[in-house]
């Protein structure tokens, strides 16, 4: 691969959620978007929250985003790595992402260096958070035993309960918030706790839904990935500088 290649982040597609543009349409944007960028990409980074709701069972996987998953299966096949960051509305993914599609799998946040330029990615969910009820719940959706009980009811049970969970989040109904301040952004308190202990030039986030760059250091940017419910932004690497690009 040529050094002019770039390498791509986006975040919270929620495909198959009913809110903002119609689930189909978003998804043939991204479509649209993932082989727009496939001739020069040398990375993609999906941020998390990439499905509304995501839950495999042993020999069952959720129904829809054929044209999705194909495109990925054909970018990967073509030898572009494609990363999938779990966020809290897919966190429950297992192997057929990996093993199906081909893209690798990141439960965790994850550093990185980019042309000597350390990138930290994160979907964002519970990270500086002081919000015990929010831990709470994660830590609940994150129970290996619970996940198993879950996984015991019929699928269309199950994925049913996930999808009116979803509907009745503060996403579904469509509520977001503005940027509150470096003071009470967690995922800003959350940087600025790893800055102590190493240098980070980029930090990269997905899950609060905000389209924009925040200047944290002299040396230091913090991007927040925004989301696909309307329009669809992403970040852009090309080996130089991080540029942040929405689409019309």
């Amino acid at each position: 691969m040529t050094e002019t290649r770039k390498i791509y982040f986006a975040s919270d597609f929620h495909l198959g959620l009913n809110t903002g543009s119609s689930p189909l349409e978003r998804e043939k944007k991204v479509v649209s978007w993932l082989n727009s960028i496939a001739n020069d990409a040398k990375e993609i980074y999906l941020l998390g929250d990439i499905f509304d709701f995501w839950w495999e069972y042993k020999l069952v996987v959720p129904r829809g985003f054929t044209r999705f998953l194909g495109t990925i299966s054909h970018i990967t096949d073509s030898g572009i790595p494609v990363h999938f960051f779990t966020g809290n509305h897919d966190m429950w993914a297992g192997d057929y992402l990996s093993g199906e599609c081909g893209m690798i799998i990141h439960k965790k946040p994850y550093t990185v260096l980019f042309n000597d330029k350390k990138f930290h990615l994160a979907h964002g969910e519970g990270l500086g958070t002081k919000d015990n009820g929010y831990k709470l719940l994660l830590s609940i959706f994150r129970n290996k035993p619970l996940q198993a009980m879950y996984s015991a009811l019929h699928p269309s049970v199950g994925i049913g309960i996930g999808h009116r969970w979803s509907l009745n989040s503060r996403l579904g109904k469509g509520i977001t918030k503005e940027f509150l301040g470096e003071e009470k952004e967690d995922l800003i308190r959350y940087a600025r706790k790893i800055l102590e202990n190493e240098k980070i030039d980029y930090f990269i986030f997905g899950h609060r839904h905000l389209a924009m760059a925040y200047r944290l250091q002299s040396e230091t940017e913090v991007v927040f990935l925004g989301d696909w419910i309307k329009n669809g932004s992403y970040a852009e690497w090309n080996g130089i500088a991080l540029n942040f690009k929405t689409l019309p």
